[in-house]
């Protein structure tokens, strides 16, 4: 089934089985009176709204937690695992709170032990049947992940026949990228009897490699299989290097795991081991909080701050040519192109002779009060609406602009790595580096926003807004 059809199923089976595990423990804790004596006769309409608000709370709860991202042709004993633990969270703050009120100790366990069980037993059966279904369709040739396998000439064969024999993996391979070993000459060496010896010397070289990345987009590839040597290390970054910034898997045959370290974890697709290179940076209840986190402070800078706002943007159209508002392309998560906006800072048309430049600290192409809205971070703000809109977030790597993007991803090893996330307005490179003025600069930049992505947290996020709110109160911004 296809991913909407999955979420669709997927939430109405779970709303189903919280209904059900909510009226169950409702009739046994007020009208049965299993855990002390019956409370109240039950009102129809109080129950319902009950019902309708338990059954909301879990749902923001497993959004929160992931349960509702892509589990394709993963187990579903770690899907059930992950309930497990979700419920469980789930029944300690619903207690806390609200249930523990007039039971004695002995009650209050039963009580908890009964509604843990009706939830997790109920909404566990719902997802096996989903499950069961989803396997019974792939099995069937439905919905298959849409595969590119790319190594050299005779492992693909090798890895074809492997992914045939587990269909249960779903994996449809509708296309390859064929690398081939070039011998390149012919060494003539002398033996000690007087004889030669003929040895063949090979050079890798890699064919079609640079078609990668249209292949994904022509194709609409989901996952990329990697089948490559123990020693192919600069083959496979050259790989890693073209899927970047693509909505694509990443995954390797197992003998390649010893060089990539920390970048790759383990997973089984029943029975199919594979490698996957370079997963999410953040567990999904991190990336929800993050998400929150962001939704609620640009909300209310937006709000808040509005007439400041207003006002600034007066005082930019009386004292200069030009919108208050400077648009622009910029590139985002997994490349995708969005128009960021920030308070314009520099005469209008301002490259339109030279092109696209980098800013100095003493740019004659700022405005007298556009140097001043740099030097305090203030000329940012607008971008807060972009953070609602979600095209970008609080923190992360300062989004580039195209023309950019296409000039240092060439040249900088991984630079296109930074799109696996989305761009922020300040980062970790921001409080560590200066602005850009040369290629070394953005590299130095580069390692900055590997490092943050490679250790991404919401503490490490609190961290870098306030260094960023230290700087623009000192008023060191450039």
């Amino acid at each position: 089934m296809s991913r909407k059809i999955e979420l669709i199923f997927l939430v109405a089976v779970d709303a189903v089985a919280l209904a059900w595990a909510n009226l169950l423990w409702y009739w046994a804790r007020f009208e049965w009176g299993w855990f002390s004596e019956p409370v109240f006769a039950p009102d129809t309409g109080y129950v319902s709204l009950l019902v309708a608000l338990l059954s909301l709370f879990w749902l923001v709860l497993f959004l929160f937690y992931g349960m509702y991202r892509e589990r394709y042709a993963s187990s579903r004993f770690d899907e059930l695992v992950s309930l497990a633990k979700v419920v469980t969270f789930g029944i300690l703050v619903l207690f806390f709170f609200l249930f523990i009120q007039n039971l004695d100790a002995y009650s209050a366990r039963s009580n908890l032990l009964f509604y843990w069980a009706a939830v997790f037993l109920l909404v566990a059966t719902g997802r096996v049947l989903v499950r069961s279904v989803q396997k019974i369709l792939i099995l069937r040739g439905r919905g298959l992940h849409r595969t590119l396998i790319v190594g050299w000439s005779e492992l693909l064969d090798q890895l074809y026949e492997e992914v045939a024999r587990y269909p249960e993996a779903g994996l449809d391979i509708v296309g390859a990228v064929r690398l081939k070993r070039e011998r390149v000459q012919s060494a003539e060496t002398l033996l000690p009897d007087g004889s030669s010896d003929v040895l063949d010397s090979y050079e890798e070289e890699a064919y079609s490699i640079e078609d990668l990345p249209r292949m994904i987009d022509d194709l609409e590839i989901q996952d990329v299989l990697i089948a490559l040597g123990a020693d192919d290390g600069g083959s496979l970054m050259e790989v890693l290097r073209l899927c970047d910034g693509k909505s694509v898997s990443l995954k390797l045959v197992p003998d390649f795991y010893t060089i990539i370290g920390g970048m790759a974890r383990t997973e089984h697709m029943y029975g199919l081991p594979l490698i996957e290179v370079l997963p999410e940076p953040m567990q999904v209840w991190e990336q929800s909080l993050k998400r929150l986190f962001d939704m609620v402070v640009s909300g209310l800078a937006l709000v808040v701050g509005l007439p400041i706002w207003i006002a600034i943007g007066l005082i930019i159209r009386l004292t200069s040519e030009g919108k208050a508002i400077y648009r622009q392309q910029r590139v985002g998560q997994h490349g995708s192109h969005f128009v960021m906006y920030k308070f314009r800072t520099m005469r209008s048309n301002a490259e339109a002779k030279t092109g696209p430049v980098w800013a100095k600290e003493d740019d004659p192409r700022y405005t007298g009060f556009g140097r001043w809205l740099r030097k305090w971070r203030i000329d940012e703000i607008p971008q807060m609406w972009n953070v609602f809109k979600g095209d970008m977030s609080l923190v992360g790597p300062r989004p580039e602009r195209p023309y950019f993007v296409r000039q240092f991803a060439p040249e900088i090893p991984l630079y296109s790595r930074r799109q696996r996330v989305k761009p922020g307005i300040t980062g970790w490179a921001q409080v560590k580096w200066k602005y850009d003025s040369s290629i070394d600069d953005v590299r130095q930049k580069v390692k900055y926003d590997l490092f943050y992505i490679e250790n991404m947290s919401i503490r490490r996020d609190i961290q870098i807004l306030f260094r960023t709110m230290y700087t623009a109160i000192r008023g060191d911004g450039h």
